[in-house]
């Protein structure tokens, strides 16, 4: 559905996407993933056609964004940072506005209206000026407008930015009730947004991809991929007990008697460990696996590569 051929963009001497190249099918949904002013928005503007490439290509669904930007506009739906609105209008003027743009009128537009309103939780403001809204309610009306046609791809920028607990869940379940039909890409700094909804993640950084792969797969790059946390009573007894166990790499204090064991590359301790355990009397109170650590993953990818850059 989407397809990204040695893209690249420059601002006067700046390079803010480098020559990147990736694929979104139908039924993804990716993390696009990066520091502030790694070029993560720019390359969803130019996915949109909001900004010409400055060289490479960008396809949605077979059409290039430069020789067939309508065919692109009428299957995607884009919600950017800091979505414009009129502040007079009201959310319902502006929804219908959004339909005439999109060719929806009548019977069609009402219906498509009512769905968006219905899934972003709109009902209770849809009469209220746009400049009286708080925040959350303005970014579910952004994604509102973005939904209204229905679209094969959906562009994201931070699309949880400003909701609560409660609407960054709802907004979650919304984006895994579309993964299977839609191709999907949210812009996102909220790790934990990517492992509760991505099927996958990219990392950029200075303009360039530095990792492609599942977020199971990025938290397994953690040093703390595979330890094992417990705590106990007896720590000193613990750690006498597992300082000798294969694939142990360090015994870590967090004090109040949690210990973290480290395991050596990530190999798999657990069944090591609770051996180990068991011929003890050490009194464990809890013992749990750690998967990793996709904050700690992205640091090191993304502060490797500002050392390199």
């Amino acid at each position: 559905m989407i397809e990204i051929d040695h893209l690249s963009k420059t601002f006067g001497p700046i390079t803010a996407v480098d020559d990147i190249s990736f694929n979104v099918a139908r039924g993804e949904v990716l993390g696009f993933l990066g520091p502030n002013g790694a070029g993560k928005s720019t390359t969803m503007k130019m996915i949109t056609g909001f900004l010409p490439p400055t060289s490479g290509t960008a396809r949605v669904a077979g059409f290039d964004v430069r020789r067939n930007p309508l065919d692109v506009k009428r299957r995607v739906g884009y919600l950017p940072e800091g979505a414009p609105m009129w502040p007079d209008m009201t959310p319902q003027a502006f929804l219908e506005f959004i339909a005439r743009v999109r060719n929806l009128s009548g019977a069609d537009a009402d219906q498509r209206i009512a769905t968006a309103v219905r899934k972003t939780q709109l009902s209770d403001v849809l009469n209220q000026p746009i400049e009286t809204l708080s925040k959350g309610f303005k970014r579910r009306l952004g994604l509102a407008q973005a939904l209204l046609h229905d679209p094969e791809v959906l562009i994201l920028d931070e699309p949880t930015d400003g909701l609560d607990p409660n609407q960054k869940h709802e907004v979650r379940e919304l984006i895994r009730s579309m993964a299977g039909s839609k191709a999907i890409v949210i812009s996102t700094h909220i790790l934990e947004e990517v492992e509760a909804v991505c099927s996958r993640a990219i990392i950029i950084a200075h303009g360039r991809i530095v990792a492609d792969e599942t977020p199971a797969g990025l938290a397994a790059r953690s040093h703390r991929h595979n330890g094992v946390w417990l705590t106990t009573k007896a720590p000193d007894k613990v750690r006498a007990a597992l300082s000798a166990v294969a694939n142990v790499a360090e015994i870590k204090s967090e004090g109040d008697g949690r210990l973290f064991v480290e395991a050596q590359k990530g190999a798999s301790i657990i069944a090591q460990v609770s051996m180990a355990l068991r011929d003890i009397d050490a009194d464990i109170e809890q013992i749990s696996v750690e998967h990793g650590r996709l904050d700690e993953v992205f640091r090191e990818i993304t502060t490797q590569q500002s050392a390199h850059a």
